[in-house]
């Protein structure tokens, strides 16, 4: 597979999903935590509640670790990505385009006069967070047990 290819199938990837699992580290040890996103490219947007765990922990180190995959029975149809890179917490401008693209694919939180009341408080109470991959790799064991392509994220 080019390049080209890797690339345009890990865009595809994300696009298709809808959860990045993130590993954190921090005071209380490495931790992990499920959350929804929405791509820019391969910047994920994603929105938490300042006090969870992984977002204190993304607070005092932003470093983090990423996967998103299918759940599937079978080694040989394992596909997802991989990805290391670090997170910020967005605001102003910046976090209002988030909440759009990120409404574009969840599109109660686009339309929050249309989302019921305990959301729409809920989302009063989150921030916006923007994951920058460093290092992405799409993973593919119907090539090859343990298969990974590793995407050049500055082409």
């Amino acid at each position: 597979m080019t390049t080209g290819e890797s690339r345009a199938r890990a865009l595809a990837f994300l696009e298709a999903h809808q959860v990045v699992t993130l590993a954190t580290g921090g005071a209380g040890g490495p931790w992990a935590a499920a959350v929804f996103y929405a791509s820019r490219g391969f910047t994920l947007l994603f929105l938490s509640a300042p006090a969870t765990r992984h977002a204190r922990a993304l607070a005092a180190d932003p470093r983090v670790a990423a996967t998103v995959q299918e759940d599937v029975a079978d080694w040989r149809a394992v596909r997802g990505l991989q990805l290391e890179g670090t997170v910020r917490e967005l605001d102003g401008e910046e976090a209002a385009e988030a909440r759009r693209i990120y409404g574009r694919k969840f599109p109660v939180v686009g339309r929050l006069e249309d989302a019921p009341p305990a959301l729409v408080d809920a989302l009063a109470r989150v921030r916006w967070y923007e994951l920058t991959p460093r290092r992405l790799f799409l993973v593919d064991n119907a090539a090859g047990f343990g298969h990974r392509d590793e995407i050049d994220l500055a082409g």
